[in-house]
């Protein structure tokens, strides 16, 4: 299990699929797997019917003012993710681990067997609209600091007053930061001051993995704690430990906790390495998770598969 032959030449026996978040999303994903694959075919009527929307409409034409928000963002993600992590696994591309970046670790415990594609989509959903509802009920944002070390990002939200904190630790020297909106400027213009390489504000409809979200939590709880959530195949590392999960509780505590916690993917991508993982397979829209490997060790192999043609090449 996980064994395949390497694009760029050889074997490889530790594969993992990586799932991408928000910021992943573009006009025109997954109209290709829809126009070749039944399977595709089948999960968008699904998943029109669910979230009572013409997802695909706004996947495929956009506006991309639309597809940005996080209510449709969110599950066309999922969607695409999980349409290609099954084709791949249909033709023998079987992964040893998984993971997923924030909304991503949805996709994952999906492709890993914890729950079906269907209820992974109710899941998604909720997680969207509360999040959504979350950050109109709140409002934050969120904001990159380039060029500080994790310490130095957290000594600096320590000490604003407000609500701030590190929300993503993607790699080294690059950290998100989460919060009410003038704890954010405030942090990003101290940031600034102490040497950050670069301060990018993030175009977000909420503070996500921050405080702010302990309304979506517990609308996410209530949901989770509904459903019928079995012990994950393969491991999928937490977004909140980055250490590999299987058994239902653990799963439950992983979804609920993430949306208020900060996403340590760095320690993830080191862990998964640490544990045999030699070949990182970014599953679904954009490259941003290949790039954040690259960053955190140049070394790593990585490849993605975003579309129809490269789910045949792989």
């Amino acid at each position: 299990m996980g064994q395949h032959v390497n694009p760029l030449g050889g074997s490889l026996m530790g594969l993992a699929f990586l799932c991408p978040g928000q910021g992943s999303q573009k006009v025109g994903m997954g109209q290709d797997l829809f126009e070749n694959s039944n399977l595709a075919k089948s999960h968008f009527e699904t998943a029109n019917e669910i979230l009572g929307v013409d997802i695909q409409d706004i996947m495929f034409n956009g506006p991309d003012e639309t597809l940005k928000q996080t209510q449709y963002t969110q599950p066309a993600l999922y969607i695409v993710s999980v349409i290609i992590g099954s084709l791949l696994t249909d033709k023998g591309l079987k992964p040893i681990s998984a993971a997923g970046h924030s909304l991503g670790e949805y996709s994952a415990y999906t492709l890993a067997g914890a729950f079906d594609f269907e209820t992974g989509l109710k899941l998604v959903k909720v997680r969207a609209n509360s999040m959504q509802k979350s950050g109109e009920d709140q409002p934050g944002t969120m904001a990159a600091i380039i060029g500080l070390e994790d310490d130095e990002v957290q000594n600096i939200t320590d000490k604003i007053s407000g609500i701030v904190v590190a929300a993503n630790f993607n790699s080294p020297g690059q950290v998100v930061i989460s919060g009410e909106i003038d704890a954010v400027n405030s942090a990003m213009t101290a940031a600034k001051e102490n040497g950050a390489r670069m301060v990018i504000p993030l175009n977000v409809s909420g503070a996500f993995h921050s405080p702010l979200m302990t309304s979506a939590r517990e609308q996410l709880a209530e949901m989770i704690n509904s459903i019928e959530i079995r012990d994950s195949m393969i491991p999928v590392y937490s977004n909140v430990s980055a250490d590999p999960i299987t058994q239902t509780n653990d799963i439950k505590h992983a979804m609920i906790s993430q949306l208020e916690n900060p996403v340590l993917w760095s320690q993830t991508i080191l862990n998964m390495t640490q544990n045999g993982i030699d070949h990182f397979m970014e599953v679904g829209t954009g490259r941003v998770l290949q790039g954040l490997c690259k960053r955190i060790n140049r070394s790593l192999t990585t490849n993605g598969v975003e579309n129809w043609e490269q789910i045949g090449n792989a």
